[in-house]
C-alpha cells in the first residue's frame, strides 16, 4: 500500500477505524496518534513563543520526525538500506543521503 493510497483512505474513513494509523498509549491508558502528539507540540511551541516571529517551522518540525522515523526504520530492518528505502518510499540514494544529515551512517 503507498502512501498516496494510505493518504486517501484516511480522508474517507474515521481515525478511529484506521488500523494504519501511527499511536501509542499515554500514562492515563489512552490511544494517542502521531498527528494528535504533533498538534499539542506545535501547540505549547507557539504558546511559548509569546508572539516572537518565528521562521522555518516546515523545516523543524521535519526534522524532528524524520530522524527518529529513519532511525526506527533502520533498526526494524537491521540497517538494510535496499529494505528500509522500499519501506519508506524512498531511492535508496535519497535515502543514503537523509542517513547522513541525521548522523545516521
Amino acid at each position: 500500500m503507498t502512501a498516496e493510497t494510505l493518504a486517501n483512505e484516511n480522508l474517507s474513513t474515521p481515525a478511529s477505524e484506521d488500523i494504519h494509523q501511527l499511536q501509542t498509549v499515554n500514562g492515563n491508558g489512552n490511544s494517542v496518534t502521531l498527528r494528535d502528539s504533533v498538534e499539542v507540540a506545535l501547540k505549547n511551541y507557539f504558546a511559548q513563543l509569546d508572539g516572537a516571529p518565528v521562521t522555518e517551522v516546515y523545516q523543524l518540525v521535519l526534522s524532528e520526525v524524520e530522524a527518529p522515523l529513519l532511525e526506527q526504520v533502520m533498526k526494524y530492518t537491521r540497517n538494510n538500506q535496499t529494505k528500509a528505502s522500499t519501506m519508506l518510499g524512498l531511492n535508496r540514494g535519497t535515502l543514503r543521503k537523509k542517513l547522513k544529515q541525521y548522523g545516521l551512517l
